[in-house]
């Protein structure tokens, strides 16, 4: 391998657009707390952090599937030989170091939780995947955390904690979906998931009820908050998208995940159109 395709290969152990993803996350939680304005280099700190941080633990993550990858995967990084094991760690390291060094410049709630999702990151391949609920619960708080971390970030986290329970009972949801979806391969590989461990049904059944758990929560900024009518128009067909997609599993789990995961984004922008009517309402001459 040429140093060109080592250079491509290191970029796709990072799945930029995973990375990104989870930092748009991060400043979705930021905008969410109000602190856009006030804390700009904090919240740029805290998208920076996240989007290298995760690249890091993909690359981690395929350092220890690397031998399942050379199966099942082997148009990887890894297994196509164009990094080393050997560079995937040094990859990791790298990123996560770039990512710490700008964690610790963000106040101390930010940099507690950076620390445990860095952790959690290096941990989820080798101790967590493929135990029956465990690993899913660890997604979902890394997935949930992302949007805390942003309003930790700016000072705030009280609109942003419901935002992070709900999107990570959804993830949570979503990934045993995802685990019934790939019950025959999981199998093969050793894994014992949930729905391998439980059943199909009886794992359904969890994260249907885990989804319900969520979408419980989503009144509480209307109610205790700031969000008003423009959060409710959007939050409420989330809710139902969300669980038709859950029950839609016991049929289809590759389509019901994919409308868990379409109810996700819209609540997401729910949240998104709430603060802005509020910042509107409050910036509205009286």
């Amino acid at each position: 391998m040429d140093a060109r395709e080592t250079a491509v290969g290191l970029f796709e152990l990072t799945r930029p657009a995973n990375s990104v993803a989870a930092g748009v996350l991060t400043f979705v939680g930021a905008y969410v707390a109000g602190g856009l304005g006030d804390h700009p280099a904090a919240v740029a700190a805290a998208v920076g952090a996240t989007v290298l941080a995760t690249g890091a633990g993909n690359a981690i993550n395929d350092y220890f599937d690397r031998e399942i990858d050379r199966i099942n995967r082997p148009d990887r990084a890894i297994p196509r030989g164009a990094v080393s094991p050997r560079g995937a760690v040094a990859l990791g390291v790298v990123l996560f170091a770039v990512a710490i060094a700008l964690a610790l410049t963000l106040p101390a709630l930010a940099v507690a939780i950076a620390v445990v999702n860095l952790l959690a990151l290096v941990a989820y391949t080798e101790l967590f995947k493929g135990t029956p609920g465990a690993g899913n619960a660890l997604v979902a708080y890394l997935v949930g955390s992302t949007f805390l971390f942003g309003a930790a970030a700016v000072g705030d986290v009280r609109t942003a904690a419901v935002l992070f329970v709900l999107a990570g009972l959804a993830t949570f949801s979503r990934e045993v979906i995802k685990d019934v979806e790939d019950v025959a391969g999981d199998r093969e590989e050793g894994l014992n998931t949930l729905p391998i461990a439980v059943g199909r049904r009886r794992a359904l059944a969890v994260g249907l009820a885990a989804l319900v758990a969520s979408v419980l929560a989503i009144p509480l900024p209307y109610l205790y908050g700031p969000f008003g009518g423009a959060y409710l128009a959007l939050v409420v067909p989330a809710a139902a998208v969300m669980l038709a997609g859950a029950v839609r599993s016991f049929a289809d789990p590759a389509v019901g995940q994919r409308r868990v995961k379409y109810g996700m984004f819209l609540a997401t922008l729910a949240f998104v159109a709430g603060r802005g009517a509020a910042d509107l309402a409050w910036l509205a001459p009286s």
